[in-house]
């Protein structure tokens, strides 16, 4: 434990407290689903593009906070495919004040490392009002492979991978399927493990109006879908997305000020791990990430002072049913290999010990991947307030955020009601 005397004595200045004032975020569409061509106010074309999602959950989020965009003093912009400064287009939506914007691209943890920055900023006492905000705009069907006249940033985990699994397409669910074989062949996990993560976050989403699917399937639809990557089936799988999720955070002192301590939901933990010398060490799990996690997850049980029973809701990343079940231990929830006793116990959902992906996951949700993290934000920070409509979790305190991209880099994020 810090000591604040002796930390002043030293002149060493603690951290400021970070708050979630206000969030936002859009309805997850396939691709193309409002339209294939966006918004250009100047030629008059009609459409929904990236800055039209920006506006929409830009506007809803400082709506929620009760702020005005002016007095947001930094903005942090996510997407994974868009030109070097779509971070100013989209925020040019919300006003056009001066203030620096920073675009940002970490894969998949987009989202949340925008948040990340954002609330580094406040945390550094850089500022009192920041804005986080992550779009995307995809292309149907399985993601591309990126450019090929340079190394893939995923090259190496793809070699290393290959020496172990036999290399197939689509990339992505073959690297997340050969982790899910990996824990099959050593601790006996079962297909039906896997579907029966789809067949929770399928049935969650039926709840959730910004989901991309709001359909329940029976066991035996996730396990008679197309095979993609046994033993997961397309039902067991996140869809490219269009979307857009935002957040505005605030220092402790812009919340007396302005009142939001009622709606304020404080970061009380929040890490970003990259790949270690263990992510090549052989194993299917540490490739896809699972040191990572285990290292993110630890700082931020040492920060908050908070464990994983001290969580009843989590959002957590699961592109893919294997690594939902991953992350079960990666985060500890339970030890190594007792991830299908969760499952097969219920204790995942609601009634269970944890609701793990309230609002349907990324496998029915969507994974717009700059807005995926921001999109869980939202959720936690809706069940913390106790407005999460038929999807709210009872007796919500705490809640955890977990958000990767392979390449690689994990986020992971701790909340409480602020006046807890």
């Amino acid at each position: 434990m810090f000591d604040p005397d002796c930390n002043e004595a030293k002149g060493i200045t603690m951290p400021n407290r970070v708050f979630v004032v206000g969030v936002g975020m859009t309805k997850f569409e396939k691709p193309g689903g409002r339209g294939a061509r966006g918004t250009d106010h100047e030629a008059g074309k009609e459409g929904w593009d990236y800055p039209d999602m920006a506006r929409e959950s830009g506007t809803k989020a400082l709506a929620d906070a009760g702020v005005e965009y002016a007095e947001v003093q930094q903005g942090y912009v996510g997407y994974c495919s868009g030109d070097s400064t779509s971070g100013q287009r989209a925020l040019y939506e919300l006003g056009m004040t001066g203030i620096p914007i920073v675009n940002v691209n970490n894969n998949c943890s987009t989202g949340s490392t925008a948040l990340y920055l954002a609330a580094q900023s406040i945390r550094g006492g850089l500022a009192d009002c920041t804005m986080a905000l992550g779009f995307e705009k995809m292309q149907p069907g399985s993601l591309g492979g990126g450019a090929q006249d340079r190394e893939s940033p995923l090259g190496r985990h793809v070699k290393a991978l290959a020496q172990i699994d036999e290399f197939a397409f689509p990339v992505a669910p073959w690297m997340f399927g050969a982790a899910g074989r990996e824990h099959m062949k050593k601790y006996g996990t079962t297909a039906e493990h896997f579907a029966k993560i789809g067949y929770k976050n399928h049935k969650h989403s039926v709840n959730n109006t910004y989901a991309q699917f709001q359909e329940e399937y029976t066991l035996d639809d996730i396990l008679g879908s197309k095979m993609i990557s046994d033993p997961l089936t397309k039902l067991q799988c996140s869809p490219t997305s269009d979307g857009s999720g935002a957040a505005i955070l605030a220092s402790e002192a812009f919340v007396d000020s302005h009142g939001l301590a009622g709606q304020a939901v404080e970061i009380v933990g929040q890490a970003m791990t990259t790949d270690f010398a263990s992510t090549f060490d052989g194993s299917a799990a540490n490739i896809i990430g699972y040191d990572m996690n285990v290292q993110a997850a630890q700082q931020v049980y040492d920060q908050s002072g908070l464990g994983p029973a001290d969580f009843q809701v989590i959002e957590l990343h699961d592109c893919f049913s294997a690594n939902e079940l991953l992350l079960y231990e990666a985060l500890g929830l339970c030890g190594a290999g007792e991830a299908p006793t969760l499952i097969d116990n219920d204790d995942t959902t609601y009634g269970g010990r944890w609701v793990v992906n309230p609002s349907g996951g990324l496998i029915s949700k969507g994974h717009p991947l700059g807005a995926t993290g921001l999109a869980q934000c939202a959720e936690l920070t809706w069940q913390l307030r106790g407005t999460a409509d038929k999807r709210q979790v009872a007796g919500v305190t705490a809640a955890l955020q977990h958000n990767i991209g392979l390449g690689g880099a994990a986020v992971v994020t701790a909340y409480q009601r602020a006046e807890r």
